[in-house]
């Protein structure tokens, strides 16, 4: 690994976990994966690190996520087995974090996404400022919400999860606090100053002791979304929000319309299933699922060119419409079960 990609600090009680490939907006890679990992499992038991914080070293960003183009190039070489590898140490990690012994801070500081939420998601105490966008906006590249963005979306109040997987909304502060995304907001120019504090005292008291922020705007309320996303499927779904008046009804409609068709009926099945289940491993486990019969399908490669490689905006989807998609071969994706397995919960001395 590039070794400025990670900056690993130990400061009186706080062991400081860094991303910093800014250019790539701290995009995860498999080498990233591992020094992380290989951090956490050395401090789990170290007795002069009391607290970890993971940060990043740009303003811009926390993480945009995981590194798409590196995982569609491995789907080209190594095929769904080679390509699922990350997702499946990503999704491992993120379980990893949340069942920590120590308390983990994150400062989801900047865009945090995809994967960059299932890195600092699911930590004890998770810190927004007035800098955050955070999203999962997996149905524009032909996946769905994963690394336990499923879970959080699915215990978010009301409907309104269901409405930011299908629509990849973007959350401030307040509406990722509201979303269950996030746990404090603060001042982004404070940052500095609570590192500090970490360094010599409990992460409970220095979290407890940070003053209110005033709220933003967060978008239409849970009442509000209800008839349209209480639909029964996908056409009607859509069919509400077309003949819905208001603005943010409008832009629901002009996101999924840019997204792949098959990701949407995949989401709104998931985010249904999701609820149902006990807790975020088993939520993690459902989406390593899916994932791997997602990148089967030639949707997710034709995603990535259109967004990230041509840049052209103009994926070609298999099916392009909504109508055209087989409910059967959706359901087939929620029961599959691949070849490959999260193993969850971690053996005690695994990450990988």
């Amino acid at each position: 690994m590039e070794p400025e990609l990670i900056e690993i600090t130990h400061t009186g009680r706080l062991g400081r976990i860094t991303l910093n490939r800014p250019r790539a907006l701290n995009a995860l890679n498999m080498d990233m994966f591992h020094a992380i990992g290989a951090c956490l499992l050395a401090w789990r038991d170290d007795p002069g690190i009391e607290t970890v914080l993971l940060d990043s070293a740009s303003p811009k960003a926390f993480s945009a996520g995981g590194d798409i183009r590196a995982i569609r190039a491995r789907l080209e070489t190594g095929g769904v087995a080679a390509a699922a590898t990350p997702f499946r140490t990503s999704y491992r990690m993120a379980s990893l974090l949340a069942g920590y012994p120590k308390p983990v801070v994150s400062f989801m500081d900047g865009i945090a996404m995809g994967g960059g939420i299932g890195l600092g998601g699911h930590v004890r105490y998770r810190v927004v400022t007035e800098r955050s966008c955070l999203a999962m906006p997996e149905t524009a590249i032909a996946l769905t919400p994963d690394a336990g963005g499923s879970y959080l979306l699915s215990r978010a109040p009301g409907l309104s999860g269901l409405r930011l997987a299908l629509t990849a909304g973007r959350m401030n502060a307040t509406a990722a606090l509201a979303a269950g995304f996030a746990d404090r907001q603060v001042v982004s120019s404070r940052l500095d100053s609570i590192r500090d504090a970490l360094a010599h005292q409990p992460a409970g008291v220095v979290m407890d002791s940070l003053p209110p922020c005033p709220p933003l705007d967060a978008g239409p309320d849970t009442a509000e979304i209800a008839p349209v996303y209480s639909a029964p499927d996908m056409p009607e779904l859509m069919g509400r929000l077309s003949s819905h008046g208001a603005d943010w009804a409008q832009a629901d409609l002009a996101a999924m319309q840019r997204a792949c068709p098959f990701s949407l009926w995949v989401t709104f099945a998931a985010w249904h299933a999701a609820r149902r289940l006990p807790d975020l491993d088993h939520a993690l486990e459902q989406e390593f699922q899916l994932v791997c019969h997602m990148l089967a399908r030639p949707d997710f490669a034709e995603g990535v060119r259109a967004l990230l490689i041509d840049k052209d905006n103009a994926p070609r989807w298999t099916p392009a419409r909504i109508r055209d998609v087989s409910e059967h071969e959706v359901a087939c994706c929620l029961r599959a079960r691949s070849a490959f397995s999260l193993n969850l919960p971690l053996a005690s001395t695994d990450s990988n």
